[in-house]
């Protein structure tokens, strides 16, 4: 076997026991979690807004930022609901580059996955500490999710793990709602197989365990454009698209009809700006059919506290180090305007 085993790794309930989640910090997320259900089965009308930077490379700033949300979703809080993204995991196409803080808890220095399991569960329950916010990750490693289990308040799998049967049945046996990205090629085919697998009871092997999940109801769609076979970006956030996959719900057994709408990736062609445009079509779609209103619960925008992104070596506060964000100011307005529209 060509690789070397460094060292075992303290397992979720011990990492528990060591950073244990407060009882203020428990009750806000089973709020939290309340108040997201709700959307996802329709019995509340507000409008979701998962957002956040595109990786969250360092704790000030991503601290710094969801206290900027807070203080907004005070004063929209009668139309949208924010859960801000601390996506601690970063999927790379070729498997190089930053891996996220799990990997790289310093993105300047060397990977240290101990110091990266404690530094992002410290920073998920400092966010619920210090603004009531139990936040959103992504889901690439389906058997580190116990690591963050008491602290998320929603799950997304990504574009290139979406046909991955592990994450399919992990997504199954999670009670918070888990988004499923179309891939990265577009097919819509494969994401609504991956959510009739995650909606579905199943009997698998989970970190050793055999388990049996009971089937997640609040599955749901994200759609984030594609990449054609030439490498060219195409959306998939139109009023056709929208209608056609509420016509692919319709046609199949799926609870809770639900779809995200990821407004940067392919959609925007990571033209981060495009978010901002791509927001109001959506909404516009939405006031022009009800079955489209009905089924798009809300939007995942990348924002940060610095517009754009840097490059290796730059260290710019609340600046990017992935893929390119909107800026605080450009997101306060947006999410104000956001809530004019509905």
């Amino acid at each position: 076997m060509n690789m070397i085993f460094k060292r075992k790794l303290i397992i979720p309930q011990e990492i528990k026991e060591m950073y244990p989640i407060s009882e203020a910090g428990a009750a806000c997320k089973k709020a939290n979690d309340e108040e997201i259900k709700k959307i996802f089965t329709s019995q509340s009308d507000k409008f979701l807004l998962i957002i956040g930077p595109c990786s969250a490379d360092r704790e000030d700033a991503v601290l710094d930022y969801i206290a900027r949300l807070r203080e907004v979703q005070e004063k929209v809080s009668d139309k949208v609901l924010i859960v801000p993204r601390i996506y601690t995991n970063k999927p790379r196409t070729t498997g190089i580059g930053y891996k996220g803080m799990l990997h790289q808890p310093d993105p300047h220095a060397d990977s240290d996955m101990l110091k990266g399991l404690i530094s992002i569960r410290k920073l998920h329950m400092k966010a619920i500490n210090q603004t009531g916010f139990s936040c959103a990750d992504e889901m690439l490693y389906p058997e580190n999710h116990k690591y963050l289990s008491d602290l998320l308040s929603y799950v997304a799998v990504g574009a290139r793990s979406v046909e991955n049967q592990q994450h399919r049945l992990t997504a199954s046996g999670l009670d918070i709602p888990v988004g499923m990205k179309n891939p990265t090629g577009g097919s819509l085919s494969v994401m609504m197989n991956a959510l009739q697998a995650a909606q579905s009871p199943h009997t698998f092997i989970y970190r050793n365990w055999e388990v049996e999940s009971k089937g997640n109801p609040l599955s749901h769609a994200i759609l984030r454009g594609y990449v054609d076979s030439r490498g060219v970006s195409h959306p998939n956030y139109h009023y056709e698209n929208l209608a056609e996959l509420s016509d692919l719900y319709s046609s199949g057994h799926f609870q809770n009809p639900a779809v995200i709408v990821d407004t940067n990736h392919s959609n925007s062609g990571k033209k981060y700006l495009e978010q901002i445009r791509i927001s109001k079509e959506i909404l516009h779609s939405r006031s022009l059919n009800a079955d489209i209103k009905r089924l798009v619960k809300g939007l995942m925008i990348e924002s940060y506290i610095e517009d754009g992104c840097q490059k290796a070596g730059e260290n710019v506060y609340g600046r990017s180090i992935t893929d390119p964000c909107l800026g605080w100011e450009k997101t306060e307005r947006l999410i104000y305007d956001i809530a004019e529209l509905l």
